[in-house]
C-alpha cells in the first residue's frame, strides 16, 4: 500500500489553505497513494486566539473538512486530515484540535482530539500555551482500515509514550503523528521521538508535517520545523520531507509489523507492577 504525507506551510486564513490541500491531495492519489495524510492544523496555523474565534467555525461547517472529505470521494482514497481547528460549544469556548479519519465513500471513520496540550516555554522568547485556546481530549482512538489498523495522535502526544503502548495493545499497526513541530524541539527530539514509538511498538510510525515562515494576519507567525517522517516498525526512517512543502511517498507492508514483533516481542511482555513508594 503506497502512503503519501502531505507537508504544508498554512496561514491564518482557513479559505486560504484549501485549495493548496486539496491539489497536494488529487497529485498524491494520481501517483497512486491510497492513503493520504495531511499535518496538524491543516485548515488554520494561527497564534492569535481572536483570529480564530473570528475565522474559525464548528465542524458541521467547515469547509476544508468538506472539500478534503470530497477530494477522498473522487479520488477512492483514505485520507486522515491530520487536524483541523474546530469550534466547540464548551462553555468555556475553547477549540477542539481534531483529527479525522475518512473512508473513500466520504463518511468520517474515526475522530479523535489531541490529548495532550503543548503549554511550554522553548526559549525566553518562544512559548506556547496550547490549553488557553484547546482543550484537551479524554480518549484514545484505534481504527480499522483494509491496509491495517491505525492508532491516531498529535504532535505534543508524541511526548507520551504510554499513549502508544495503549494504541499498539488495541490492535495499532501504524501510529499517525501530524504535527506543527517547533524547529528548536524539532531539531532536537522529532526524530528522536518518532522512531522510538516505532521501536516500542513495532508499528510504522507516519508524521505529516508543517513546515516553514507561516503567513500572519495577526499576531506572532509561526515557524515549523517540518521533516515529515516515515518510520518503519524496525525503527529505520524510510522517507523524510525535508523543509519545504511537498508530497513524501512510502510504501507500507503490514506483514513488517508481524516481522518486527517477531523478532523483539515486547509488545507481548508487560507486566503489571506496583509504582514506586
Amino acid at each position: 500500500m503506497r502512503a503519501a504525507l502531505i507537508q504544508m506551510t498554512s496561514g491564518d486564513t482557513p479559505a486560504d489553505n484549501i485549495a493548496p490541500a486539496c491539489e497536494m491531495v488529487r497529485e498524491a492519489a494520481a501517483s497512486g497513494a491510497q492513503f493520504i495524510l495531511t499535518p496538524e492544523v491543516t485548515n488554520c496555523l494561527s497564534s492569535s486566539r481572536s483570529r480564530q474565534q473570528e475565522l474559525l467555525s464548528y465542524e458541521e461547517d467547515d469547509a476544508m473538512l468538506s472539500a478534503l472529505r470530497q477530494e477522498a470521494v473522487t479520488a477512492r482514497i483514505w485520507l486522515l486530515i491530520g487536524s483541523l481547528g474546530l469550534k466547540t460549544h464548551d462553555p468555556d469556548g475553547r477549540f477542539a484540535n481534531r483529527s479525522f479519519l475518512v473512508a473513500p465513500d466520504g463518511s468520517i471513520a474515526a475522530r479523535y482530539d489531541k490529548i495532550h496540550m503543548f503549554d511550554v516555554q522553548i526559549t525566553e522568547t518562544e512559548s506556547y500555551r496550547e490549553s488557553e485556546g484547546y482543550r484537551p481530549g479524554d480518549r484514545a482512538v484505534v481504527a480499522d482500515t483494509p491496509f491495517g489498523t491505525l492508532g491516531l495522535s498529535i504532535c505534543y502526544d508524541l511526548r507520551f509514550p504510554h499513549l502508544y503502548r495503549a494504541l499498539a495493545h488495541a490492535g495499532a499497526e501504524i501510529l499517525t503523528v501530524p504535527a506543527a513541530f517547533s524547529p528548536v524541539t524539532g531539531k532536537a527530539h522529532w526524530e528522536t521521538l518518532l522512531r522510538a514509538r516505532a521501536i516500542e511498538t513495532g508499528c510504522y510510525v507516519l508524521a505529516p508535517a508543517q513546515c516553514g515562515l507561516h503567513p500572519a494576519t495577526e499576531g506572532r507567525p509561526r515557524r515549523t520545523h517540518g521533516h515529515s517522517l516515515a518510520i518503519a516498525p524496525w525503527g529505520e526512517v524510510l522517507a523524510d520531507g525535508g523543509d519545504g512543502p511537498g508530497i513524501t511517498y512510502v510504501d507500507i507492508d503490514r506483514e513488517e509489523v508481524a516481522r518486527a514483533r517477531a523478532r523483539v516481542p515486547s509488545i507481548t511482555h508487560d507486566r503489571p507492577f506496583a509504582p514506586p513508594t
